[in-house]
C-alpha cells in the first residue's frame, strides 16, 4: 500500500500576506485626477500594461518582445526574465510607459514545472529526499551560453515537490529565487543521485503575481484581440489580454499617498513622511517599496529610508528615497 504524502504549503515570496495599517484615516482622493488602474482609458491601458504572456517554444524572449513592439506598433518593450527558446510558459511583458516595472518582479520568486531525466535507475525514496535537500540556500554558476559573468553567486531553492515519477523520467516543480537556472540544479541533483541527469523539459509557471491563470495569453490571441479593437471598435478582447502595471507590484510593501504629495513625486523629490496616508507593515530601511495613490496608482519605486514604525510615528523627514517614477507628471496638480 502507497505511502499517503502530507501535502506542502508550496510559498514564494510574493505570496506573503501584509497587513496595512492606518495613519490618517480622514485623507480622501479627487476623483477628478488620476486614472484608476481598472478605468484607464485603453490607449492609456497600452501605455501603462503588462502582457501576462504564454511564450511559445522556438523564438528567444528578445525575439517575442520585438514581435510584440512591431504587432502593437510600439516604441518600447522589455520582459520580466529571459526563458531560453525552448522553453514556455509565463513571460511578463512590460510594455511603453510600464517598461521598467519588470525590475519589481526580481524579489517575488519564480515557479517552473521540469521534467528530468536521469541516466540510470534510482529509487524513488533516493529520489524524493536527494531533491529535498537541494531546498535552501544553494550555490551555481551561470552556464557557458549565459549573458551574465560566470562567478559563482547564492541563490535559494524556496521549494520542490515531485508530481510524477516514471521510471527514469521525474516531473517536479520548484520554486526559486530569480537568477537560478533550473537546468544547472537538475544536473546537480544528478550528480547527488550519483546516476546524473539532464533536463528533458522546461515550463515556468510562475513569474511573482503572474501565473497560469486566466490573464495568460498566447501571442495569437494578443494579436486577435488587437485587431479587434483597431479594425472592428471591440476593445474588450484587447483590454482583458494586457494587465495594469500595478499587477507587477502586487506582491511589495506599499505606501499609499496623499494626493497633494502626488505631483512633488512625479517632479522628482524623495517621498517624505508628512505625505504618508497608510502602509503596510513590517517595512524595513533598504526594501524596495511601491508608491501608491489613494486610486491604488503605482506613482513610483523606490527604497525605504525608515521601518513602518518610524514612518507611523516621526512627524518629519525623508521616508522613501524614489527610484523610478512611473505616473506622468500631469496626472495630479501641483500643490506646492
Amino acid at each position: 500500500m502507497a505511502k499517503k504524502r502530507k501535502k506542502r504549503e508550496l510559498v514564494l515570496p510574493a505570496d506573503l500576506k501584509r497587513e496595512v495599517v492606518i495613519k490618517d484615516e480622514n485623507a480622501e482622493t479627487n476623483p477628478k485626477w488620476g486614472y484608476p488602474p481598472e478605468r484607464r482609458p485603453i490607449e492609456l491601458h497600452l501605455q501603462f500594461g503588462v502582457i501576462n504572456l504564454d511564450k511559445p517554444p522556438g523564438p528567444t524572449s528578445h525575439e517575442v518582445v520585438a514581435w510584440i513592439k512591431k504587432l502593437l506598433n510600439l516604441q518600447k518593450a522589455g520582459h520580466g526574465g529571459t526563458l531560453d527558446p525552448k522553453v514556455t510558459g509565463v513571460l511578463p511583458v512590460a510594455l511603453e510607459r510600464a517598461t521598467r516595472v519588470v525590475q519589481a518582479l526580481l524579489p517575488a520568486g519564480k515557479e517552473y514545472i521540469a521534467l528530468m531525466h536521469l541516466h540510470g535507475s534510482v529509487s524513488e525514496d533516493k529520489i524524493r529526499a536527494v531533491m529535498r535537500e537541494f531546498e535552501g540556500e544553494i550555490i551555481q554558476r551561470p552556464p557557458l551560453r549565459s549573458a551574465v559573468k560566470r562567478r559563482l553567486r547564492t541563490r535559494k531553492v524556496y521549494y520542490i515537490e515531485v508530481l510524477e515519477i516514471d521510471g527514469k523520467d521525474v516531473l517536479f516543480r520548484v520554486g526559486v529565487e530569480a537568477g537560478t537556472y533550473i537546468r544547472s540544479l537538475i544536473h546537480h541533483m544528478g550528480l547527488a543521485l550519483g546516476v546524473g541527469a539532464h533536463m528533458a523539459e522546461l515550463r515556468r509557471s510562475r513569474s511573482g503575481p503572474f501565473r497560469e491563470d486566466e490573464t495568460l495569453v498566447s501571442l495569437h490571441d494578443l494579436i486577435d484581440a488587437y485587431h479587434f479593437w483597431k479594425d472592428d471598435g471591440i476593445e474588450s478582447y484587447f483590454r482583458n489580454s494586457i494587465q495594469p502595471m500595478e499587477k507587477a507590484v502586487e506582491h511589495l510593501p506599499k505606501v499609499w499617498i496623499r494626493d497633494s504629495a502626488v505631483a512633488a513625486v512625479t517632479h522628482g523629490a524623495d517621498l517624505a513622511v508628512p505625505g504618508i496616508v497608510r502602509l503596510h507593515k513590517g517595512i524595513k530601511p533598504g526594501d524596495l517599496i511601491a508608491i501608491m495613490t489613494l486610486k491604488d496608482e503605482l506613482v513610483a519605486l523606490g527604497k525605504a529610508k525608515m521601518s513602518t514604525q518610524e514612518m507611523l510615528t516621526k512627524a518629519k523627514g525623508i521616508a522613501v528615497d524614489v527610484e523610478k517614477v512611473f505616473m506622468p507628471r500631469d496626472w495630479y496638480p501641483k500643490m506646492w
